[in-house]
């Protein structure tokens, strides 16, 4: 199968390398595999390709050119931009929900109207355009404080604080951007994230894996993309996932296709398992970052046949998934600065040593070649280091031996990654 694979970060670069894994009944690659713009770890397996991502129009001329039986798209923007409805268009078999279906991620307000119609249980919330609107859901809501840009803001346009004068400034920030706020009740417990393969009709959860959102170790310092994850969760409930099959995903494409704009690609639940039961926090329209590198690491099913069947209206023919008994911890190594102004272009080294270990891969998520062929940072989180083990300590072991042995001047990572969990 010829596949494109559509973005550039440590996510694409998850899913490219469980695309990789697939043989042929002779033991060759069953798949050509092509990414754009890619990456160069993403360039280690796959033929990359620089086009606009967000452009309908290039991703479709690049698709048809290169013959692709699917398209996958990683990232949202592409996404909330029409990309998927330009392929779907000209015929070209895509993984990715249309524009109209990607508002889910696109605005928060929508995403909460779709969970009031569908009975979703969520956090309370007001929409807030000015500063007034502001200060008085602030007030009601009370610390500590919530608030949400309602647009992409690619993981980080939430503000969580005790402090009302950094809350409100995060609201005004939004506003002089021409962005309304989501201001919510602040939901406590713990939080997990669930992937639902959907084509629109059947829905097919993934196994649950948590993230590290917060910069610093004992989650302080400011929201980031996400500093690392693990999966599986051995202290969730055992019937989680049936709980938000039940209350959460099945009835929200349900909602969806009533309203005639069906969701084919992946709900992403970002979940809290408050002291008053399961809640929603946000919706996204793909896999989540770094949450995707974790759960594929442990995934046995080929991923580009579910993802064909899913784009073609076929994903029924999945019934049930086959995993890995082993767990898996991703870290992720970050450039000077993150998650404020980063330093771009420092020399990565080591990753063929992190990589000695069979049981450690290393997924580039902002890292380019200088004009030198150096590898070098070039965004914020530089490197995805993923490592599989017995249970969650073995992994969280070989993955900060893998971190150790990689060099780049000035990063920071997380050392608790998994830490509490895998000592229970």
């Amino acid at each position: 199968m010829r596949i494109l694979v559509i973005g550039s970060g440590g996510r694409e670069d998850a899913i490219v390398h469980s695309f990789a894994g697939d043989k042929t009944a002779q033991g060759q690659p069953a798949h050509q595999l092509h990414a754009a713009p890619g990456n160069p770890g993403i360039g280690r397996l796959a033929t990359l390709h620089q086009v606009d991502i967000n452009d309908g129009a290039a991703v479709t001329a690049l698709a048809e050119e290169l013959a692709a039986d699917l398209v996958v798209i990683g990232p949202e923007a592409p996404l909330v931009a029409g990309v998927a409805d330009s392929l779907r268009a000209a015929g070209v078999a895509c993984f990715g929900p249309s524009a109209k279906a990607a508002q889910l991620e696109g605005s928060k307000a929508f995403a909460k109207e779709i969970m009031a119609a569908a009975g979703v249980p969520t956090a309370a919330a007001i929409l807030a355009t000015t500063k007034e609107e502001a200060e008085k859901a602030l007030d009601q809501f009370g610390a500590p404080y919530v608030v949400k840009n309602d647009g992409l803001a690619a993981g980080k346009g939430v503000v969580v604080t005790k402090d009302r004068d950094q809350a409100l400034a995060h609201a005004e920030a939004c506003f002089a951007a021409g962005a309304p706020v989501v201001i919510e009740e602040y939901l406590d417990g713990p939080e997990i994230s669930l992937f639902c393969i959907t084509d629109g009709t059947t829905v097919l959860p993934l196994a649950p894996a948590q993230d590290f959102k917060r910069a610093l170790d004992g989650d302080q310092g400011p929201n980031t993309g996400g500093m690392g994850a693990y999966s599986p969760l051995p202290w969730a409930p055992s019937d989680l996932t049936d709980q938000v099959m039940e209350k959460v995903a099945r009835p929200t494409v349900a909602e969806m296709a009533r309203r005639g704009h069906p969701f084919a690609g992946v709900l992403y639940c970002g979940l809290a398992l408050t002291s008053r039961g399961l809640r929603v926090v946000e919706f996204n329209a793909r896999f989540g970052d770094p949450e995707t590198q974790v759960v594929l690491a442990r995934l046995k099913t080929p991923l580009a046949a579910m993802l064909l069947a899913a784009a073609q209206g076929h994903l029924s023919q999945f019934t049930e998934l086959q995993w890995s008994s082993q767990a898996a911890v991703t870290v992720v190594v970050a450039a000077e600065g993150y998650p404020g102004a980063v330093t771009k272009g420092g020399p990565i080294t080591g990753i063929e040593r992190a990589e000695a270990n069979d049981a450690v891969t290393v997924l580039h998520a902002g890292t380019a070649l200088n004009a030198d062929g150096q590898l070098v940072a070039a965004g914020g989180r530089v490197l995805n280091v993923v490592a599989l083990g017995r249970d969650l300590d073995a992994a969280r072991k070989r993955a900060y031996a893998g971190v150790d042995a990689i060099s780049l001047p000035g990063s920071h990572h997380r050392t608790d990654i998994a830490l509490r969990a895998s000592q229970l």
